[in-house]
């Protein structure tokens, strides 16, 4: 059984998503957290539930999901996993940063390039990568298909879709992402977003402007 703990960090709002079973393993998932009291935030918690964080998981590089990436790869000693085109944007996170006034650590590279199908382990639980482009070109996304949930991004909001006006958007392809991938799920699926509440499937495939009727 995996437990889903979320913080709300930085001035974009961005959802960061800790996942734990049993074990105690745990992965770390958009790391947003910026400033000095965010990172103890997240540090507390892992440590008041006596966690090993294992693996960074990046639903996409834009500077906002990956601000606490360093703190948390130096701290705990693991690396990031990303869609190999979110190189691209690594590279230029400094200036993306630096364009809204932030000051960045260090950008740590990838220690692995996540595909659509392959699968992500931790402890007893696991999780499935759908390949899910259009906010930006090296989107992911992670399924459990035992507890019925993915955790999009900014893939697909509630009863919003992701930005497509950015470096590597495409409208098109977002929109096919997300009605061959994601309604490929049943309904009862939740969705946790990069920014916002959760929804579900079923609820965004009935009353999504974008994407019904």
């Amino acid at each position: 059984m995996i437990t889903i703990k979320n913080f709300v960090f930085n001035d974009f709002q961005v959802n960061t998503y800790i996942l734990y079973d049993k074990t105690k393993e745990c992965v770390i998932i958009d790391p947003g957290c910026y400033s000095k009291s965010e990172k103890s935030e997240l540090a507390n918690f892992i440590e008041k539930q006596a966690l090993k964080p294992v693996k960074i998981l990046n639903t996409h590089c834009h500077i906002d999901h990956i601000l606490g990436n360093n703190f948390v790869a130096e701290k705990y000693k693991i690396g990031s996993e990303i869609h190999k085109k979110g190189d691209f944007l690594l590279k230029r996170a400094r200036d993306y940063a630096l364009a809204f006034g932030l000051e960045t650590d260090k950008i740590i590279e990838p220690v692995r390039y996540l595909d659509d199908g392959d699968i992500v382990k931790f402890g007893d639980s696991e999780l499935k990568i759908l390949y899910t482009p259009g906010h930006s070109n090296d989107g992911i996304s992670f399924v459990n298909e035992k507890q019925k949930f993915v955790i999009v991004g900014d893939t697909l909001f509630k009863q919003g879709i992701g930005r497509t006006d950015l470096t590597t958007s495409n409208y098109d392809a977002l929109i096919n992402s997300v009605k061959t991938k994601l309604f490929k799920l049943s309904d009862d699926y939740t969705v946790y977003t990069g920014h916002g509440p959760s929804t579900s499937i079923g609820f965004e495939k009935n009353n999504n402007p974008f994407l019904c009727c």
